[in-house]
Order: structure tokens, then sequence, then C-alpha cells
């Protein structure tokens, strides 16, 4: 018979996900199963871009046919982010329903849109930042980087970087 034996543990505690609001992680773009019409719609969007910045008849006939998948995408998640909208990579849709993106907004890199969405006129969003479904980001404001805006909040004014708002009109909360 064995004594008491004592094992200690040699695993180490999980830190926690840092993700940056400056070096886009071109990964959260991925598309990862056959049917994930948010990485599609965007994948459809960086390659119209790509095809636009190429030129030439190669590039007017590749621009064309992506500009094809991003309308059948933009139905079938009945959103709309325009073609020629300005985003830094990293950017997740996890659930890509009714995300409204007006023309002149600018995206940082890494951020997170939830269903719902609106971005009116010329907003531009910092690195990292989370909106919650059914956010409205009312323009022309900038927010800052690293900021989580609730869900169904109204935001009329710029927010500073590594706030947390929400309310309807959107407030910093006391975290």
């Amino acid at each position: 018979m064995q004594g008491n034996i004592q094992q200690t543990s040699t695993v180490e505690p999980e830190q926690p996900l840092v993700v940056s609001a400056t070096v886009p992680d071109w990964s959260r773009e991925e598309v990862r199963q056959f049917w994930d019409p948010g990485y599609k719609l965007l994948r459809a969007i960086r390659r119209y871009q790509a095809a636009k910045a190429r030129g030439g008849p190669i590039g007017w006939a590749f621009s064309k046919y992506w500009a094809l998948v991003h309308r059948f995408w933009s139905v079938i998640t009945q959103s709309e982010i325009h073609l020629n909208t300005h985003i830094e990579g990293g950017l997740r849709l996890p659930h890509p329903t009714g995300i409204i993106i007006h023309p002149t907004a600018r995206i940082g890199p890494n951020c997170m849109i939830f269903q719902q969405v609106t971005l009116v006129s010329t907003v531009v969003l910092g690195g990292h930042v989370d909106l919650g479904a059914g956010a409205k980001i009312m323009g022309p404001l900038t927010i800052g980087n690293d900021v989580t805006v609730g869900a169904n909040s109204v935001v009329t004014r710029d927010v500073e970087s590594g706030a947390t708002v929400a309310g309807v009109p959107a407030r910093k909360l006391n975290t």
C-alpha cells in the first residue's frame, strides 16, 4: 500500500485573451464553415476592394463577380455594408443580420459588430471596439480604442478610449 503522495499542479492559470487595438488579427476574419454569412459577406467586400485596386480588365471582371457575391450575402443577412467602406483587419460579424454601415464610416482593427447595429454618417471607430446588438451610432463622431458599447445604446457624442458606454443616450459607465 502506498503512502500519501502529493501531486503538485503545474497547470498555469489561463491568461485573458488580449485583443490589440492597433495590430489587425486577420485570423478573426477566417471563414470557418460553409454557412458562415458574416465572414462570407466580409470576404466579398475584401476581395472586391482587392480586385478594384488591381485594375485592368481582369480586376474589372473580378470586381463585378465579387459585387454579385456581396449582393447575395447582403440579401441573406439583410445587411448593408457598402463595398467601399474603409474596414481595417480583424473585423468580426458574429451575427450579421440587419447591420447598416454608412459608406463614409471608418472601422478600426479588431472590432466586433453584433446584429442590428447602425453606423450613421461619418463615424470613426478606433481599434478593438465592440458594438452590442442594436446599438445606434449617430455621427459624425469618433469612438476611441478599446471601447464597449452596450446593447441598444444610442451614441451621439465622441467616446474616449477605454470607456464602456450604454443607454439612450449613451453615457459612460463606472467600471
